[in-house]
């Protein structure tokens, strides 16, 4: 005898929720498939489609939390999928969210973070969304200040400093020694700080790939924790300014191995976890970090526009090093667009600002890397993309002979800056030796940014395949294995 399927019950959930939206089945099934492409997804749903989920069915992969997002932007309150009598799923939309409040940033980052600390490889397959730019960095710009971060009432006298010449970065804790509403202390920010400082090194280094999983685990560990315990404003101010920095961090590190949608949402958390901290000009950092991915990724249009969001939202009393940098990253993005006029002049204001920085002017710790040698990296990089080689040329010498030999990524980056510089004015021979330098730099790191940096400049060694340096460049990389 044949077995019946299983008897599905209706979705009697999802039908009150059509109702109050005011969707028909159709206009549902076209909002899903809009906020599919927006994340990278080609749906194909349909009227009959909802009629199914109404009878029963449940849809498949991320689809539930693309309905549920489809219902909170219309109904204006957080709704899941089980609000929706879905099954619940990885959502494919979080961390693009640019939260109404403190409480609701720390539950969509925390979640991004246990995500992405366990095996859930499909997070690092999320494509990179341009249209997923616009509205956090529009609600960053004319969004309130949080009037209150703080949890609990925390007595400052109690709050433990590090003693001096102590280490501030913490023992790894079991899970048992910090829990949820325990009270957050100096100490405790202080060693989110210096873990900060720890991975960047690393990352500068070594690539993005070399301990960004160590990094994710920290912050669903130690960060969380901490965010859901107990602190009073000036300390929570602090604390979400810390996490802020750690969670840029990790889409830095995200963008450096190629997960660049995943890269993506860990930028709009952290701009939104600096508004909590009340730090609008690391804010500004944020939208440029934002801007150099679109930049890589052949987004020129997007990238002058974060920029120029970061430059209105400081405006002009940030100082001198912030703004040159916030100019620097505007520059790249004309330069990819192949704006040689408005490309010039913005990295004529940036090297203006730069010379302005005095060397009394207080600077924050996120901008103290961008000087001289950075400032020609960048005029190097923009010659570059407006195949203006020659100058090119001497920027990225300039910053190769500034720049601090632990910037080894970048100093990577520059070197094929320059190699292809040399291959545009004919000088075959330079720009192989300086390529092979290069290849041998990427065989060192674990960075998909700096092999793909290889890649695109062997394309530009195609048409010379057959002479005699070109032959000696694939050996040599050849034998690098």
């Amino acid at each position: 005898m044949t077995e019946r399927p299983p008897q599905r019950t209706p979705n009697r959930q999802l039908a009150a929720l059509i109702s109050e939206a005011g969707f028909s089945n159709a206009g549902l099934a076209r909002r899903v498939d809009q906020l599919g492409l927006e994340h990278g997804l080609d749906l194909r749903y349909d009227k009959t489609s909802v009629t199914r989920w109404l009878r029963g069915q449940q849809p498949r992969g991320t689809t539930p939390a693309l309905i549920a997002e489809v219902f909170t932007r219309r109904l204006g309150r957080r709704l899941s999928a089980q609000d929706l009598g879905l099954d619940a799923c990885a959502p494919v939309y979080a961390g693009l969210e640019f939260a109404a409040t403190p409480e609701e940033a720390v539950d969509i980052v925390g979640g991004l973070w246990r995500k992405d600390s366990g095996s859930h490889a499909e997070l690092r397959k999320i494509a990179f969304t341009p249209a997923g730019l616009v509205v956090p960095s529009r609600d960053w710009l004319i969004g309130r200040p949080d009037e209150r971060v703080g949890r609990g009432e925390v007595d400052p006298g109690h709050l433990r400093v590090p003693a001096q010449g102590r280490s501030a970065v913490p023992r790894q804790r079991r899970e048992s020694d910090r829990g949820p509403g325990q009270r957050v202390t100096n100490g405790d920010i202080a060693a989110l700080r210096s873990v900060g400082e720890l991975f960047r090194a690393l990352d500068n280094a070594y690539g993005g790939g070399h301990a960004r999983q160590a990094l994710v685990r920290y912050l669903e560990h130690e960060a969380e924790p901490m965010l859901r315990g107990t602190y009073g404003e000036q300390a929570g101010r602090r604390l979400f300014a810390a996490a802020a920095d750690l969670t840029r961090l990790a889409g830095w590190t995200s963008y450096d191995i190629a997960a660049h949608g995943l890269a993506q949402r860990y930028y709009v958390q952290a701009l939104r976890l600096s508004q909590a901290a009340g730090d609008r000009a690391y804010g500004s950092y944020v939208l440029v970090t934002m801007s150099r991915q679109a930049v890589y990724l052949g987004h020129g249009r997007e990238a002058v526009q974060l920029a120029r969001v970061a430059q209105q939202g400081v405006g002009s009393s940030a100082p001198p090093v912030v703004q040159s940098l916030l100019y620097a990253a505007e520059a790249r993005g004309h330069g990819v667009l192949g704006e040689a006029r408005a490309c010039t002049t913005t990295l004529q204001r940036a090297e203006r600002a730069l010379e302005a920085a005095r060397p009394g002017d207080e600077v924050p710790y996120w901008a103290r890397f961008f000087d001289e040698a950075q400032l020609a990296d960048e005029f190097g990089h923009s010659y570059r993309d407006l195949q203006q080689y020659r100058v090119a040329a001497q920027h990225a010498e300039r910053s190769l002979q500034l720049r601090a030999p632990g910037f080894a990524r970048s100093r990577l980056f520059c070197r094929v800056v320059l190699a292809t510089a040399r291959l545009g004015l004919g000088e075959l021979e330079q720009a192989c030796q300086l390529g092979a330098e290069a290849a041998q730099a990427a065989g060192e790191m674990r960075s998909a940014r700096a092999h793909e940096y290889v890649r695109e400049f062997e394309r530009r060694l195609e048409p010379y395949r057959d002479a005699a340096p070109v032959r000696g460049y694939r050996d040599r990389v050849a034998a690098l294995g």
